[in-house]
């Protein structure tokens, strides 16, 4: 019997700024309230079963790598302890432990910031295609899941809910954003996956690939939303590592693996998940969590 999930948040008094594929965000100035639930997404779609669970994941994953990476880059992060909360949080403590982040209010920036060292996904695609990878022509003979001969940094447009981000060149992120604030993220953006390449190594992890946000605070860059958690990155179970085909993974792979397997067309509504995909990824989640963290 698998144990229910949180869906949706419901805090009476305080103030619900937004709504993402996850987390719920509530105002609390000067501060936000980021909840993160046990929602699910595929393809940009979000399913319609949640994930027990998965939100204390999302959460303690996050916190654990906000402070790994604390000497690279500041964050958003305040605190992680609903007791430590404006006292608005008061009545829904329980509700909010282990699933709730109070950060800092940074201005988000506008591009989503992929570090890729393996060559998976939309980046195998375009490459098994003849395609440059967000404008970077890539050598030939690689293979799917192949090491890339250097580690790329592959930035995209942010798109609102329900809608696919697109690949951009790193000179196009420079339009949106400047030059002098691209180079600083491609270089943070970098320092930030090496360093954690390295960590998950030791706990038996390749980090294939993985999506990082920023955001301005008073005009410094920090790193916002989520760190390196299997809805953000490709974790591989190391010890299983082959070139050349898909990879088992610690991360919705799994969930994406069903869904095109019973021929989804990828928009809404989403399928109904059977019982045993949602354990098992579940069990994916939980897996990498002790796996990094202990």
């Amino acid at each position: 019997m698998i144990r229910s999930g949180l869906m949706n948040t419901s805090f009476p008094g305080l103030n619900l700024a937004s709504t993402g594929k996850v987390r719920d965000i509530y105002a609390l100035d000067p501060y936000l309230l980021i909840v993160a639930t046990d929602r699910i997404s595929a393809f940009d779609v979000i399913m319609p079963n949640p994930v027990p669970g998965k939100g204390e994941v999302l959460t303690r994953m996050s916190a654990f790598w906000f402070g790994k990476m604390a000497d690279i880059v500041p964050n958003h992060l305040v605190s992680t302890d609903p007791d430590q909360y404006p006292a608005a949080c008061a009545p829904y403590r329980a509700a909010l432990r282990g699933r709730s982040m109070l950060v800092k209010r940074a201005k988000p920036l506008p591009v989503e910031c992929v570090v890729r060292g393996y060559l998976s996904g939309s980046g195998w695609k375009d490459y098994s295609q003849g395609r440059a990878v967000s404008g970077i022509t890539l050598p030939p003979g690689l293979k799917e899941s192949s090491r890339l001969p250097q580690t790329l940094f592959t930035p995209s447009t942010k798109a609102p809910d329900g809608e696919h981000d697109m690949p951009i060149s790193r000179e196009q992120m420079a339009g949106i954003i400047g030059a002098e604030l691209t180079d600083r993220i491609i270089r943070t953006s970098l320092a930030v996956y090496e360093r954690a390449v390295g960590i998950a190594a030791a706990a038996g992890i390749i980090i294939a690939d993985t999506k990082m946000e920023f955001g301005l605070l008073d005009g410094e860059l920090i790193l916002i939303d989520e760190l390196l958690t299997p809805d953000s990155s490709r974790f591989w179970p190391m010890d299983d590592y082959e070139e050349g085909r898909p990879q088992k993974s610690y991360d919705k792979q799994f969930l994406r693996d069903y869904l095109l397997s019973i021929n989804w067309n990828q928009r809404p509504p989403a399928p109904e998940l059977p019982g045993e995909i949602i354990e098992k990824t579940g069990a994916k989640y939980r897996e990498a969590l002790n796996l990094l963290v202990r």
